[in-house]
């Protein structure tokens, strides 16, 4: 098999039209025409990463975060980045990243996973992909709990279902939930979709400070970290 046909099972999957403008996923470095010795998936593509992949006789790195993001204007090693693309070419592993274009399939992606850990039902993307027609496909979830519970006691439920032990959230309203929106990674750019598909609380990996002010007294956000989500 060659990474090529890795590639086009995983575009089947995500396709690439579903990215993010700002995002970089697909073949980063290497050959498409390849053959595949064995296969890493990780988060994130670091020097350490390239190393286990060699050491374990694997020459494609399948990660979600895409390790080349801007342009680069050198290749020196002076950062992460560049040690870990010379590492890979000097290696001569191959690294794909497939990031917001699988954020983006809500059967199979990070959101819809973590809506399912959460016992989430009748989900539906909660900002529908303006180029898509699938439903199964947009960015973020909102479901609904089997239940109404208390908002400490969601919270409680989603330390349990995420594995957290902090989960940081703005000022509880007193209110039941029942209606859940869900963004894994950085999710202020759907806290208007949230509020607008009446979520009482919308869970996210990543909110900036001042971003929590957006919430407004209308819904709780509730953040359980990049890295956790």
């Amino acid at each position: 098999m060659q990474i090529k046909d890795i590639v086009t099972h995983l575009e089947s999957i995500a396709p690439l039209y579903l990215q993010e403008s700002y995002d970089n996923s697909g073949l980063l470095v290497g050959d498409s025409a390849a053959e595949v010795k064995g296969v890493l998936v990780c988060l994130d593509s670091t020097p350490e990463v390239i190393d286990e992949a060699v050491e374990k006789g694997c020459n494609l790195v399948i990660s979600h975060h895409p390790i080349i993001f801007g342009g680069l204007k050198q290749l020196t090693g002076s950062n992460y980045i560049e040690q870990t693309v010379i590492n890979a070419v000097r290696n001569d592993v191959a690294i794909y990243a497939i990031h917001t274009n699988l954020d983006n399939v809500l059967s199979k992606g990070v959101n819809g996973r973590i809506a399912e850990r959460m016992g989430l039902t009748n989900t539906r993307p909660l900002l529908q992909k303006s180029d898509s027609t699938d439903l199964d496909h947009g960015a973020g979830v909102i479901g609904d709990l089997p239940g109404d519970m208390a908002e400490a006691e969601f919270l409680a439920h989603l330390k349990t279902s995420m594995g957290v032990e902090v989960v940081r959230h703005t000022v509880l309203l007193d209110n039941k939930v029942q209606k859940v929106a869900v963004c894994g990674g950085s999710g202020s750019f759907l806290l208007g979709e949230a509020i607008a598909a009446g979520a009482e609380v919308f869970v996210t990996g990543d909110f900036k400070y001042h971003q929590f002010f957006d919430a407004d007294g209308k819904i709780v956000i509730a953040y359980v970290g990049h890295f956790e989500s």
